[in-house]
């Protein structure tokens, strides 16, 4: 089977210290004596911090009389590297962990995904992410997802990005969702290469009903963006990763700027990257772009790359010094200032080096404020 796939989908760059909590009232002790599973109530309150409520509903999936098994879960844990927190958190979002033989269970797991060149400290990372995770089959589920996610990204570095960057794939039933979701890019023109860095880093972005999915890669091809453009993927990745309502916000930032549904649009396609930032950071920029350098929205919006530049490390230093050799005669008019933002910093370096004889001290200004923001 994974050879089929991967055949379909090659790409070409392809115990412990306890916490204790008394019950405060004789109704408490009352509801807490005359549940059915009373012991397993206490030792969730008095052993893993729960409180009553959580304690109760998590004992519907418990059953034990001694303290024996889950103290032994409790110290496998600790064992491994999780603090009582995080044994707790576990616990209470997976509580058939304390019904897991420590060596018959749980161990095996830890050993895979230590094989996988994951540390102790990435797994308590990743398990406290997505404790459901150990109740996966090592055999029938993580031992072949994880096989398959090596197929498609054809890298043991790449795919421990992947498990580091989202949890949930260790999790997440790739057959019924991500494969169906790579083949439906596959179809619309995305290449392997492009499907492969998203993966990467972003494997969230797969991890949803084709139906949804299939909605959301519609929408993009409906705006216009190129499949074979590493742009197409980040629309499909803002797009999935901000509801309706957070969406249309975005929108109505920009509006206030003045931006039309068109050059909204149009800046989108240009960078995605500009719908992913906050109504506060959109408008930081666009005030500091337009009502203190005086340029005009519409020219931010062509531009819209600058959304995305850190204020203190480059727009601000940069626009200091653009202001300055502006006034040096070096420039004629300011239309040349989305460059002055977008180069790379050797290439801007450069440009301020061959200024200094016109403009003495314009490098040295630059530093100056590039170490303010340090």
């Amino acid at each position: 089977m994974f050879t089929l796939i991967s055949k379909q989908l090659t790409f070409s760059a392809l115990k412990s210290p306890s916490i204790h909590r008394s019950l405060s009232s004789s109704t408490t002790t009352t509801n807490l004596i005359n549940h059915n599973n009373s012991f397993t109530v206490s030792y969730l309150i008095n052993s893993c911090g729960f409180p009553l409520d959580k304690a109760i509903s998590a004992s519907k999936f418990l059953n034990f009389k001694t303290p024996d098994k889950p103290d032994s879960v409790i110290q496998f844990f600790k064992s491994q590297g999780f603090t009582q927190p995080q044994i707790s958190h576990i616990i209470s979002k997976f509580p058939l962990a304390l019904s897991c033989h420590p060596e018959k269970n749980l161990l095996p797991k830890f050993q895979f995904l230590t094989s996988l060149g994951l540390t102790s400290s990435d797994l308590v990372k990743i398990l406290t992410a997505r404790p459901k995770s150990l109740g996966r089959s090592l055999k029938n589920h993580l031992e072949p997802s994880m096989s398959l996610l090596r197929e498609l990204l054809q890298s043991d570095d790449r795919t421990l990005i992947a498990i580091k960057r989202c949890a949930w794939v260790l999790d997440w039933d790739f057959q019924a969702n991500m494969v169906p979701n790579m083949k439906l890019l596959r179809d619309v023109g995305v290449p392997g290469s492009k499907m492969m860095y998203v993966l990467t880093y972003q494997p969230r972005d797969f991890m949803v009903g084709t139906e949804q999915f299939k909605s959301v890669v519609d929408e993009v091809v409906g705006m216009g963006f190129d499949p074979t453009k590493t742009s197409f993927m980040l629309a499909v990745h803002a797009i999935r990763s901000m509801t309706k309502v957070n969406w249309e916000k975005k929108i109505g930032t920009y509006e206030k700027w003045g931006w039309s549904k068109d050059e909204i649009l149009m800046a989108f396609r240009t960078d995605p990257w500009c719908m992913m930032k906050s109504e506060e950071k959109i408008d930081t920029v666009m005030d500091y772009l337009v009502n203190k350098m005086g340029f005009e929205t519409s020219v931010v919006a062509k531009n819209s790359l600058l959304i995305s530049l850190s204020m203190e490390k480059r727009i601000i230093p940069r626009c200091v010094v653009f202001e300055y050799c502006l006034k040096k005669g070096l420039m004629k008019d300011k239309r040349s200032f989305s460059w002055w933002l977008r180069c790379s910093e050797s290439i801007f370096v450069k440009r301020l080096e061959r200024y200094e004889k016109e403009a003495p001290g314009v490098l040295k200004l630059y530093r100056k404020k590039m170490d303010l923001a340090s």
